[in-house]
């Protein structure tokens, strides 16, 4: 399960999305394992957003920034998969951005510039944080990390996933062939991994990122998965820490639901591969990434 696609996003729809009637159900549970994965940033200060985000009170436009983390004794990891989302409550559209991990960028806090997902390994989710945000120029509100072992669980404990595939190929052992699929944990997981055969690469797999994300927030959306809360939530403890305390959580699902229903994605695909010092580097393209940052402003009505 190395460098595979880990991401909060698949256990925070779950958490967000699932119907008010049911968090009001299982309160104390939610409460207990969002006061567990609860890590607040010690610097929370932001030169592009002087005031903490309002989601309760004034519903306000949000960013968070998902971190994929392969996270094994006596090594810290690197957050492999990096996204960034931006959630408009009035526009009811969300907006997702799957950052390359090898994009060449500040380290900020350091005096070099590398691998944008090797800010995780010098300053955890902190500094990937704050990091993000100096290469898109928006705040980061909330960053949200999981390990690998939820992505399979959760999908499992949800009773799989439908995707709908636009490639024939195979992926260790497994076969993925073109039309719609259901998908277990270990099969989602060798669908979001497989990029080397695919003729678009890493961007195809993006594509097959989202594909799963979608079904995991529509498996999530039925009311017969529910009942299996209690597992996801001991699957969430386990691997997940977030700076969303567990009042902004609810204030999601109550007046942000809608706006997860309807995922945007977009690109960062322009840039080129650059060998530097024998190492492999993927340099942005300034004016692709110009337009992201504009895009992504706007959207966050900044």
């Amino acid at each position: 399960m190395k460098k595979a696609w880990k991401w909060i996003i698949s256990t925070a729809i779950v958490l967000v999305s699932t119907s008010l009637i049911v968090i009001l159900n299982v309160y104390g549970d939610i409460k207990s394992t969002a006061n567990e994965i609860y890590t607040p940033m010690e610097d929370k200060s932001s030169e592009i957003r002087m005031q903490p985000v309002n989601i309760t009170t004034e519903m306000e436009p949000f960013s968070a920034l998902v971190l994929g983390v392969d996270e094994r004794e006596g090594d810290v990891g690197r957050s492999d998969t990096m996204i960034v989302l931006t959630v408009n409550p009035t526009l009811q559209t969300t907006k997702m951005l799957s950052i390359p991990r090898d994009t060449y960028t500040e380290m900020v806090g350091k005096d070099f510039k590398d691998k944008i997902n090797h800010a995780y390994s010098f300053g955890g989710m902190e500094m990937s944080m704050k990091t993000v945000e100096n290469l898109l120029g928006i705040p980061i509100d909330y960053v949200v990390k999981v390990n690998m072992v939820s992505f399979v669980d959760i999908i499992d404990i949800l009773g799989g996933v439908k995707v709908k595939n636009t490639l024939n190929f195979n992926f260790q052992g497994e076969h993925f062939p073109i039309g719609e699929l259901v998908l277990n944990g270990e099969q989602s997981l060798k669908y979001v991994r497989m990029r080397y055969d695919d003729p678009t690469g890493d961007f195809g797999r993006q594509n097959r990122q989202k594909q799963v994300i979608q079904g995991v927030l529509d498996e999530s959306l039925s009311i017969k998965k529910v009942w299996n809360y209690k597992s996801i939530f001991k699957t969430l403890e386990k691997n997940v820490e977030m700076n969303v305390p567990f009042e902004d959580l609810l204030s999601i699902q109550k007046n942000y639901g809608d706006s997860l229903k309807k995922i945007e994605q977009l690109y960062m695909n322009k840039g080129t591969n650059t060998k530097l010092d024998g190492i492999y580097y993927y340099m942005p393209d300034e004016g692709e990434l110009q337009q992201l940052q504009e895009d992504l402003k706007k959207h966050m009505e900044i």
